[in-house]
């Protein structure tokens, strides 16, 4: 890691270790919120995303005192152990999925004055530690993004997202510079290739209101017109909460499954909200009880795919503030 040099002896005379620890701290603690963000981005879950900021702080704080003062760039120093501790979880990530009940969906959040700040959620429930909601954090770019290869991933988001040198990505992914512009390269076609990136649209919210409109209604032909007809639905339940077996494919089918597992929530209220930044519902059991959150990418004037999470352990960002 890089050094700073010496200060000399005027600027040292007035300068305590005392208040050089503390600007230290405070400079340092300062970078939890774009850690959390970038571990976010990388992992597409929030707990991960945290126990990840956690490892990086752990690591710093172990390093000796003078060790740390002699750091550089405290910014840059977290940010590499952070990436290699991202790029560590996602290689572990894949022997944890074949243990996965069903699919795995990116952990979806709330728009940030729906965060949940009764404590649950331990530090995530700071404000300073809420994710920056971007096209960046929408939900088919994530999922795009977890079909990709752990280094694949770690080069693409902290390149065409945060925009590092490749120098300073070789670093993290232990690659060269060369590499890691090919892996961001082949990462850049298969978002373009899903159409994962772009802003939201008043047109996105307009058709979720009316999928809400006709699931309501159980209006299968409204459901059909308003699916491509290459749709595709996943759900992920953890093995804690029904859904989906197998992805659901064609409008059809959507539509009718849709309607037959609606009649199964009775109970459950469906509210419009933000899903990741873009327009979504979410299933309120009792008006209270969030237990599914639904997010859409839409392609055009049609929803293409449907992602629905109903594992709690997913969803408690998305307690219900007192008074909602």
């Amino acid at each position: 890691m890089p050094t700073r040099s010496a200060p000399d002896t005027a600027d040292a005379a007035e300068v305590t270790p005392e208040a050089t620890e503390a600007t230290e701290v405070t400079g340092v603690m300062d970078r939890r919120r774009q850690l959390i963000n970038l571990a976010y981005r990388m992992l597409g879950s929030l707990a991960d995303a945290e126990d990840a900021v956690q490892e990086t702080y752990a690591r710093w704080y172990a390093l000796s005192g003078p060790k740390r003062l002699a750091v550089e760039s405290p910014a840059a120093w977290l940010t590499t152990v952070a990436g290699r501790v991202c790029l560590n979880q996602l290689r572990s990530a894949r022997a944890r999925r074949e243990r996965y009940v069903g699919a795995w969906l990116p952990e979806p959040l709330p728009d940030p004055a729906e965060w949940h700040t009764g404590g649950a959620y331990g530090a995530a429930s700071d404000p300073a530690d809420r994710i920056t909601l971007d096209e960046s954090v929408g939900m088919a770019f994530l999922v795009v993004l977890d079909s990709m290869s752990p280094a694949q991933r770690v080069a693409f988001v902290l390149h065409d997202v945060y925009r590092y040198p490749f120098a300073e990505v070789a670093r993290i992914v232990d690659r060269t510079p060369a590499a890691c512009r090919q892996l961001a390269s082949s990462a850049r076609r298969r978002v373009r290739a899903a159409q994962a990136l772009s802003a939201p649209t008043p047109r996105e919210a307009a058709l979720v209101r009316d999928l809400k409109r006709a699931w309501e209604a159980n209006d299968i032909n409204a459901l059909v017109g308003l699916l491509d007809p290459e749709a595709t639905a996943i759900g992920d339940g953890g093995g804690l909460a029904s859904t989906l077996r197998h992805p659901l494919h064609g409008a059809e089918n959507i539509a009718r499954r849709t309607v037959r597992f609606g009649g199964r929530l009775s109970g459950t209220t469906l509210i419009e909200c933000t899903v990741n930044g873009r327009p979504g519902l979410v299933g309120r059991r009792g008006g209270a009880v969030v237990v599914t959150v639904y997010s859409f990418g839409i392609a055009g004037d049609r929803i293409r795919h449907l992602w629905a999470v109903r594992n709690p352990e997913k969803l408690r960002a998305w307690a219900v503030r007192p008074g909602a």
